[in-house]
């Protein structure tokens, strides 16, 4: 594997950290179809954890099998599969090596009652990543949520044994909580504010969601209205959420969020591209399809990024 000039003015960006980590980034960027074009898409499967199996599930009956996952993200030449620890688990033998994995080390779930604290469990740590030869760990945050202040001091702490130990690190970053408001949590000014965050914190990657162009926060909307700052297209709040991710000195991935027409996942795409961004991070839009048809979707999104679609 010999990494492109792409994947070389990436990996130079991260100025403070040691190869281990670069190598895992490197491992990533250079594996699957979009290998070197610094373009990248995840499959996550922690859906299980925060929604229940039938939700997560039953629209696909072959998704109830975490040997399924694996497959199509290796079939589709995907960068990257990442999961809690129980289903990367069940196939980190079978599956050695073939697909870059992120272990997702923090969760939460829809049986808590909806007065309780936005807030996730650890759920696994880093030498876990590293038994399972997981190229990074995934972690949650939830900016605006009171309990926010305990997740960013969590992630701080787990990060650092990961650098040490050559592990990368993902930052999902989720506005959500008592301080924001259902139509701000996926607000421009906020979306590009969680995506600062995760960069702060020393996110390696970056996942938000795609924003919409309301503007929650006053004084924020008087900073964009005085910097004359664009929010009209997807594409443009895309730029708007990379120039926030250090300038796009950071890999920022988004979101494929509810289930929807296939139409509208290659829209997002090409809005992602576009802007700047380096990819999708796509779930349920995946695996709740039919294998066959997932393996299209998949493959279209890939000739997206290329340029060919």
């Amino acid at each position: 594997m010999k990494a492109t000039g792409t994947v070389k003015k990436i990996l130079a960006n991260y100025e403070g950290e040691n190869p281990g980590v670069k190598g895992k980034l490197c491992q990533m960027l250079m594996n699957g179809k979009l290998a070197g074009t610094g373009k990248m898409i995840i499959l996550p499967v922690d859906q299980g954890f925060e929604h229940g199996p039938a939700r997560s599930f039953a629209p696909n009956p072959e998704g109830y099998d975490p040997h399924y996952h694996y497959k199509l993200a290796i079939d589709a030449g995907l960068s990257a599969y990442a999961a809690p620890l129980g289903p990367l688990e069940a196939g980190a033998d079978t599956f050695a090596g073939q697909i870059p994995t992120i272990l997702k080390v923090n969760s939460a779930n829809s049986l808590m009652s909806g007065t309780s604290g936005k807030n996730q469990a650890v759920t696994a740590s880093v030498d876990d990543a590293l038994r399972l030869g997981c190229a990074a760990i995934g972690f949650t945050i939830y900016p605006g949520s009171d309990m926010a202040l305990d997740m960013f001091e969590e992630i701080v702490e787990m990060r650092k044994e990961a650098a040490a130990k050559g592990v990368a690190t993902v930052i999902w970053s989720y506005p959500r909580g008592e301080g924001i408001t259902k139509e701000g949590e996926t607000a421009i000014d906020v979306g590009a504010y969680a995506a600062h965050m995760a960069a702060l914190l020393g996110a390696h990657i970056i996942k938000i969601k795609l924003s919409t162009d309301h503007i929650m926060q006053p004084e924020a909307k008087k900073s964009f209205e005085a910097a004359g700052i664009d929010i009209s297209t997807q594409a443009a709040r895309v730029k708007e959420c990379v120039r926030s991710s250090f300038d796009g000195r950071r890999i920022i991935v988004f979101s494929g969020g509810a289930s929807k027409g296939a139409d509208a996942v290659y829209d997002d795409a090409r809005a992602i591209r576009d802007g700047g961004g380096n990819g999708s991070i796509i779930g349920r839009n995946s695996f709740q399809r039919s294998r066959e048809d997932a393996l299209e979707m998949l493959g279209k999104l890939v000739d997206i990024y290329k340029g060919k679609a």
